[in-house]
């Protein structure tokens, strides 16, 4: 696949992507947040049922390990204290203190995140930590805190790029040719505050929440441990509502960009809306797939609660053969588009109809993922000749292995073709007839 210029050259800066030193960052994170189904509706109940859920539902064994307060945690009038100008949580939402929601938290085994903001405020209003980073970092590691969302609402004008990048606008980010978008302002902001944090004893992963801005996808790397490529997300199929987007738009930008995911370094494709809105099963579980599929980070956004009821939903947050290929050891890159569908060309734009065929690489194999986006069931057909790393064995007899179900389908020669649900995602394995890596040595980039 043909790289421009600056995707090169950030692609040969990723063996510098930022992990820290007990391994936190390496692989995506996994866990819960509370503003998908909660929004400002919080509280230290909240995230203590929600620990004690993500434990009893087996969940926290699946490596879903951050309990993550999102934005309206703070005092909204009195925003910091008079003399020691710390941050002050909500006595109401929070009248032990996040202190005290730690303690809970990590007594389980869990991990406790928060939500901060690079501008003067939150996208909520609340108080921003844009010019006291230094004391918000030291304020979070006095908490307990293992997880920071920093969020890019609020900017002051002084603070504004002077070459603005935008994803969702394909007019934006006309900046000369060669222009450096780590020294934008933007990346200044962030990097403000993750340098803060790695000046603290203790380890906060740091979650930069920056909606693609600024090219972040060519600094991120370098100043935190995952970062958004595109505005928030809804749960919908397509589609955008105000300033939220549904599933397709947001994989059609993945298809375009998958290439900055390794190790240390993730493209954030926002939280999981399984389980929210009216998703149909398939598309929960295309969500999931993909998710998985791209290396983001795994943040379950629905109600814990009732999840022992909607058990296809549960069984789709925990299906283990998706989850190891998220958190593969050996293998950090995202999976690959390797076809369009529809006889569209590679790299096409496309909100309703992204990349329909994708391929990456585990410690158990070479993983296909088909995309039906139509809206009626259609037969897809995986032919091994068109798949980069089973070039060489395409006339070989293959074992394929239905990722969902958890069972071989059969051995296969020169192609495999199933019926694709209409919004579903067909994921699978390839194996040698003997359940072998057929090439180990491939990597998606």
């Amino acid at each position: 696949m043909a790289l421009v210029a600056g995707q090169l050259l950030g692609l040969a800066s990723l063996a510098a992507a930022l992990v820290s030193p007990d391994g936190t960052g390496r692989l995506p994170a996994m866990g819960w947040n509370s503003w998908n189904e909660y929004e400002c509706n919080i509280s230290e109940d909240v995230f203590t049922t929600v620990a004690r859920q993500l434990v009893d539902l087996g969940l926290k064994d699946l490596g879903y390990e951050y309990v993550n307060i999102d934005d309206c945690w703070s005092d909204k009038e009195l925003r910091r204290n008079a003399t020691t100008n710390e941050l002050i949580p909500d006595a109401n939402k929070f009248p032990r203190g996040i202190v005290k929601t730690a303690e809970v938290v990590h007594s389980l085994g869990l991990k406790l995140g928060i939500y901060g903001d690079a501008g003067t405020d939150t996208c909520g209003g609340y108080a921003g930590s844009l010019g006291y980073e230094e004391l918000d970092a030291a304020t979070f590691s006095k908490w307990g805190i293992d997880y920071l969302k920093y969020d890019n609402c609020n900017v002051p004008s002084e603070w504004v790029d002077e070459y603005e990048y935008i994803p969702e606008e394909p007019e934006s980010g006309r900046a000369p040719p060669g222009y450096d978008w780590g020294t934008s302002n933007t990346a200044k902001r962030y990097r403000t505050m993750g340098d803060a944090l790695q000046k603290q004893n203790r380890t906060i992963q740091y979650s930069l929440c920056v909606w693609g801005h600024a090219r972040v996808q060519e600094w991120g790397n370098s100043t935190g441990h995952s970062w958004r490529m595109w505005g928030d997300i809804f749960p919908a199929w397509k589609g955008k509502e105000k300033w939220s987007w549904g599933l397709m738009p947001i994989v059609n930008q993945a298809s375009l960009t998958w290439e900055w995911t390794d190790f240390g370094a993730h493209n954030d494709w926002d939280m999981l809306e399984v389980g929210n809105g009216d998703l149909t099963l398939e598309e929960n579980r295309s969500h999931f797939a993909l998710w998985c599929a791209l290396k983001s980070p795994l943040i379950i956004g629905t109600p814990l609660d009732t999840l022992g009821l909607r058990k296809p939903i549960l069984d789709i947050l925990s299906n283990r053969e998706l989850i190891d290929f998220n958190q593969d050891p050996v293998y950090g890159a995202s999976a690959m588009p390797y076809k369009w569908g529809n006889d569209r060309p590679a790299g096409t734009s496309d909100m309703e109809h992204p990349a329909a065929f994708w391929v990456g690489t585990s410690v158990k194999g070479i993983h296909v993922f088909l995309l039906n986006t139509q809206d009626v069931a259609v037969q897809m057909r995986a032919v091994f000749a068109e798949i980069p790393p089973l070039n060489a064995t395409a006339s070989e007899e293959l074992l394929v292995h239905d990722m969902w179900t958890g069972e071989d389908i059969g051995t296969f020669k020169e192609y495999f073709e199933l019926e694709v649900k209409t919004h579903d995602t067909a994921a699978l394995r390839i194996t040698t007839v003997d359940g072998k890596h057929p090439n180990p040595n491939w990597s998606p980039k």
